[in-house]
């Protein structure tokens, strides 16, 4: 049974662990947690929580100790979707194929959604599950240097002051490592905190894995939109054009954008060899990373 075939397993997974964890639509104050649900559940390819099992898979991780790190980064990353389509970041009324959260429940409760779910992410990390308090201390501090200003949160800021001016493809790799490389860095290093005796050289060959697949995840996304089709992208065609944002189809035309994101996927890959046949599961994200259409 190969990762592909678990993967619709994990994805009903991670869903009903959401549900359990976020606040019910009918617990006070109810406009504020149904605006929490309604962004983070039934809805996104839920890619940070899929990288987080292939991870464990790889590691010799049951998912069962992984849950609350799968739910935590899910909701930084809802969080983070929230705040960039408000008006004064990206201005998009579109998410995920259906109105983003401002867009349904008004500005104000969905700056309230995305704080609450953040601080959300951290009290599920903190509670208490299947991980001793080691192991969820360690990837309380991966989360937060990973959402804090010199992770995703930093990469936003420099995202909308690049906005309108021409800057380098380093520059916007540099970006991009932050603003989205960052958090699925964490997604495929939390679960080293399960392993206290870790090799070096094996956490190395995650990070590497993980870095070179967040900034290919970018490429593609940038890619897509220009080239994706919006009723299966779910979000707002050639939003970023509109914006005057810098991507790597703009810096490097459409052709070399693809074949910096192949560059990478070959990167991931190679850094995946330290573990042999059992890097079956991170092999299949960074392939469906790099081909997906949405």
């Amino acid at each position: 049974m190969s990762f592909a075939d678990r993967v619709p397993g994990y994805l009903e997974r991670v869903e009903h662990a959401l549900d359990a964890r976020l606040p019910g639509a009918d617990v006070r104050p109810a406009s504020l947690h149904a605006a929490m649900r309604y962004a983070a559940l039934d809805g996104g390819k839920r890619m940070r929580p899929l990288l987080c099992y292939a991870s464990g898979e790889v590691l010799g991780i049951g998912p069962e100790r992984l849950d609350d790190a799968a739910c935590a980064i899910e909701c930084v990353h809802v969080f983070s979707l929230v705040h960039d389509d408000l008006p004064a970041m990206d201005d998009d009324a579109l998410r995920r194929g259906r109105p983003s959260t401002h867009a349904a429940f008004g500005v104000a409760t969905a700056i309230l959604a995305g704080d609450a779910l953040q601080t959300r992410a951290f009290e599920i990390l903190a509670g208490d599950g299947a991980s001793d308090a080691a192991e969820r201390l360690g990837m309380i501090a991966i989360l937060a240097a990973a959402t804090g200003s010199q992770g995703m949160t930093g990469g936003q800021a420099v995202d909308l002051e690049s906005e309108g001016r021409r800057i380098s493809a380093a520059e916007l790799e540099a970006l991009d490592r932050d603003k989205t490389g960052r958090l699925i860095r964490a997604a495929v290093l939390m679960p080293c905190c399960a392993v206290p005796d870790l090799a070096p050289a094996a956490r190395a060959a995650l990070d590497r894995f993980a870095e070179c697949t967040g900034l290919a995840f970018q490429i593609r996304d940038d890619l897509l939109d220009i080239e994706g089709e919006q009723i299966l992208t779910g979000k707002t065609h050639g939003a970023d054009a509109a914006r005057g944002k810098a991507t790597y189809p703009s810096l490097l035309g459409l052709d070399n954008a693809k074949r910096r994101a192949d560059e990478l996927y070959a990167e991931a890959l190679a850094a995946l060899e330290h573990f042999g046949e059992a890097a079956e599961p991170l092999r299949w994200m960074a392939r469906y990373i790099v081909h997906r259409d949405r």
